[in-house]
């Protein structure tokens, strides 16, 4: 089963969560094998949340994986969105094309997340007809995976309102967008 994982950060938590940086990234080297994409969203005065897409073997172990996190342990988190989600893509952020810098870390520079929160009849079950900006893209599903609550997508878009015109106009309740950049750690 996969699963979307989106901690927000608490307002005054940013000297907490950089104190607790590497618990954090040993804490995900354990799931390394299942990560589908993650990454933190930020602004221009920091990180505001991190997002994992993992594969997992039920929601009990994703709410494990969500709730056992160090940064929300130690209380860096506001709320976390937690919900079963459909890899519509069937690959991994790192087969999408990027380049490394020069540290190694991955770089995305006009990355966003954009979550849509749905109401009434599913929408963009289905790929866009460009889908090459997409990173990650899928829709939220409730527990037992009948039921579309919405759709997360990880997509690299020129402005705020170019990602957020990659779902359907008028079909969700609430979108939020955020800049994203890709995680974890780097590769020499």
């Amino acid at each position: 089963m996969e699963f979307f994982c989106y901690h927000r950060d608490r307002v005054g938590a940013l000297e907490l969560r950089r104190s607790l940086g590497e618990r954090h990234w040993s804490y995900m080297d354990g799931f390394a094998e299942t990560m589908i994409a993650r990454g933190p969203t930020y602004t221009e005065e920091g990180p505001t949340g991190s997002v994992h897409v993992l594969g997992l073997p039920d929601a009990a172990a994703a709410r494990a994986f969500a709730f056992d996190e160090p940064g929300h342990q130690a209380g860096v988190y506001r709320d976390v969105l937690l919900r079963r989600w459909r890899n519509t893509l069937g690959r991994t952020m790192w087969e999408h094309p990027m380049k490394r810098d020069a540290e190694g870390y991955l770089e995305v520079e006009d990355g966003y997340l954009v979550i849509g929160l749905g109401s009434g009849e599913p929408a963009d079950l289905d790929l866009p007809r460009d889908a090459s900006p997409l990173i990650a893209y899928g829709p939220l599903l409730s527990d037992n995976g009948a039921a579309w609550l919405g759709t997360a997508v990880l997509l690299r878009a020129p402005s705020a309102d170019a990602a957020r015109s990659i779902l359907t106009d008028g079909r969700y309740g609430s979108t939020e967008v955020h800049r994203w950049t890709p995680g974890g750690r780097p590769v020499p």
